[in-house]
């Protein structure tokens, strides 16, 4: 293999994940391991290792590699922990995810998407992700509790899954103008403060606290806390 086929392939990734501040090794070494080709329709795999979102079915597109990676990194995974998805697509974030974790649970909420990205994740050899159909803002109660939770689905946290992260857990949640994904969907107008304790963060609208010291403004971090209950 030429070191421009190197370069073209999932190490294009790893670096774009560095240039917007991803340093965690174990998150650079799961994009490594990881073909995007493998997870984005055979009709843009000309596309795959560009830092961009990908059309797939029903008018969706793929979040960007970077973003996915900046998100996972809040996480701090360490091959423990219990995840929850919400909004599998074809199965690369649940990817990366799976081999950071110790299970993931993904929901999505198309059929014939969750089944894709079954078969793509059985293609790499994944077995400790369960895909499932369902409504993500549900969460998966019988799943649960969850040591991290992303979502990739909604404008706002919905409730159930705070309900169903650990004390002491992780959420991510994609927020604001970022990504031309979220540009494209208009799924994620609003911000979401970053609020203590997860009071108010799931249900007020509200411009990120720059105080938080966050990478990036389209995404919010939560360390949850269930001695304060959600509002």
């Amino acid at each position: 293999m030429t070191r421009y086929k190197r370069e073209a392939g999932p190490e294009k990734l790893a670096a774009a994940a560095r240039t917007v501040g991803v340093t965690d090794p174990l998150v650079l070494d799961a994009m490594r391991r990881t073909p995007r080709a493998v997870f984005v329709p055979a009709a843009y795999a000309d596309r795959a290792y560009d830092d961009g979102p990908v059309p797939i079915p029903h008018h969706q597109v793929t979040t960007q590699p970077s973003l996915c990676a900046m998100m996972i990194a809040v996480l701090r995974l360490d091959g423990t922990q219990q995840v929850l998805e919400v909004g599998t697509g074809y199965g690369y974030q649940t990817a990366l995810l799976a081999r950071l974790a110790a299970r993931v649970v993904s929901i999505e909420i198309w059929p014939d998407l969750a089944e894709q990205a079954r078969r793509n994740l059985a293609a790499q050899g994944i077995g400790n992700a369960v895909v499932l159909v369902g409504d993500g803002s549900e969460g998966a109660p019988d799943y649960g509790p969850f040591d991290a939770v992303v979502v990739c689905a909604f404008p706002r946290v919905p409730r159930p899954l705070a309900e169903q992260l650990r004390t002491g857990g992780r959420l991510v949640q994609p927020v604001g103008p970022g990504g031309a994904e979220q540009r494209q969907h208009g799924s994620c107008e609003n911000h979401l403060a970053v609020v203590p304790g997860a009071t108010h963060l799931f249900e007020e609208p509200g411009t990120l606290d720059a105080a938080a010291g966050l990478a990036r403004d389209w995404f919010v971090s939560h360390l949850a806390d269930r001695r304060n209950p959600v509002a």
